[in-house]
């Protein structure tokens, strides 16, 4: 079979990267909308079981159908716009339930229609590497700032990163991570209490329909989730190379996503929308020096999503056994060569320079406004800056030096 010959350890490795960020840095937020909305154990583990089955086949089946990097994810700050809405506005699990329906719908049609593709075209490349570094370059950020705690652990895994960038390029993140784990594992660090095999079930709710629910979770779910996670998502896709003709159907993609969340909302799939965080890990070089073979990296992400869904709690408690240090390390030292790349893409044009430093430090800054996140706000500045600058500007005024 092709795809265990495209299949390496570093492809391996970052997709088991991507799940671990993932999963661990969001978690804790989806069980806390699921309280907001007065859900029990039994039914948090169906969230679980239909997120983690979502997010695996919508990312494992593309992958290996088209052989290029799907890579999707639940919604982060639709969980938290969730969490906030849920506890102020005393709404019932079945009013939620019908919201993260219309939110599908909505993702749908704007997949079927194409509009966020459109748009996308008509942002120049530096605006949408800018966008990317400027949501990733948190994460390097925090990477370093894990030393606060754990600078043992932390220095360990950068000398590693180095060593490897040095000896083994394609290894790097591979070598990173067993450091990590063994100087965790040393430390004392590694919480293997927490891990409890239990099985997955899903539970079902009857979605209820509600004006208030439409206003005050559905739209406020759609808006983040395009603005936050899906606009990203579509410039990690430029940034990776995979944008354009050729390249990955995002509109497609973005159905697929739409179609899932409806399809799995009555189960607790909120809101599954394109990645940016975990596809630049899989998308980079850092997962294979081939772009053709990334596809792998992306399709084990998916299966290890598909066994967090099947086992539940017990990978809950694997992913989550890590100390917050060695994951925060390894999700910014994974994402440098990403980051870097990003800045290059950003800054190399003097036309569109400053409009694109703009675009990275409100998107750095993590401003949020009305609900709606640092992504769009940082695309928004963005153009705005471009048009002030080139608006009725003869070419020769703003072209390239």
């Amino acid at each position: 079979m092709r795809f265990f010959k495209d299949l390496s350890l570093s492809a391996a490795t970052a997709g088991f990267v991507a799940v671990l960020v993932g999963f661990t840095s969001s978690i804790a937020i989806v069980y806390q909308a699921a309280r907001a909305f007065g859900a029990t154990e039994a039914q948090m583990t169906s969230w679980i079981w239909a997120l983690g089955w979502g997010v695996g086949l919508c990312t494992l089946v593309p992958s290996l159908w088209w052989r290029k990097p799907v890579m999707v994810a639940w919604s982060t700050p639709g969980a938290a716009v969730l969490t906030t809405a849920g506890a102020a506005g005393g709404f019932s699990l079945h009013e939620a339930v019908g919201a993260f329906m219309v939110s599908a719908v909505l993702i749908t049609l704007l997949g079927v229609t194409g509009w966020l593709e459109r748009l996308m075209r008509r942002i120049p490349v530096a605006i949408a590497a800018a966008l990317l570094a400027g949501v990733l370059a948190r994460f390097g950020l925090q990477a370093f700032d894990a030393a606060r705690t754990a600078i043992a652990l932390v220095v360990a895994m950068l000398l590693a990163y180095l060593v490897g960038r040095r000896l083994w390029p394609r290894y790097a993140v591979v070598l990173t991570l067993v450091i990590g784990i063994a100087c965790a594992a040393l430390q004392g660090t590694m919480a293997w209490d927490k891990v409890q095999v239990h099985l997955a079930v899903p539970v079902f709710v009857m979605p209820q329909f509600t004006p208030a629910a439409m206003v005050s979770l559905a739209l406020p779910l759609f808006v983040v989730t395009m603005a936050s996670q899906n606009l990203p998502g579509v410039a990690a896709i430029q940034a990776a190379g995979y944008g354009g003709p050729g390249g990955l159907p995002v509109s497609k993609v973005l159905s697929i996503t739409g179609i899932a969340t409806l399809v799995l909302a009555p189960f607790g799939a909120y809101a599954l929308n394109l990645s940016a965080i975990t596809a630049a890990i899989c998308m980079g070089r850092e997962a294979h020096a081939d772009p053709q073979r990334r596809y792998t990296a992306a399709a084990v992400c998916g299966v290890l999503y598909i066994a967090v869904g099947i086992v539940g709690t017990a990978v809950t408690g694997l992913l989550t056994a890590f100390p917050p240090e060695l994951v925060a390390a390894i999700a910014g030292l994974a994402l440098l060569g990403t980051i870097g790349g990003g800045l290059h893409a950003a800054l190399a044009g003097e036309r569109h320079r400053e409009a694109a430093l703009v675009t990275f430090l409100v998107t750095l800054s993590g401003v949020s406004v009305a609900g709606v996140g640092a992504a769009f706000w940082g695309v928004a500045a963005g153009a705005v800056a471009l048009f002030i600058q080139q608006y009725r500007q003869p070419p020769s005024a703003t072209a390239d030096r």
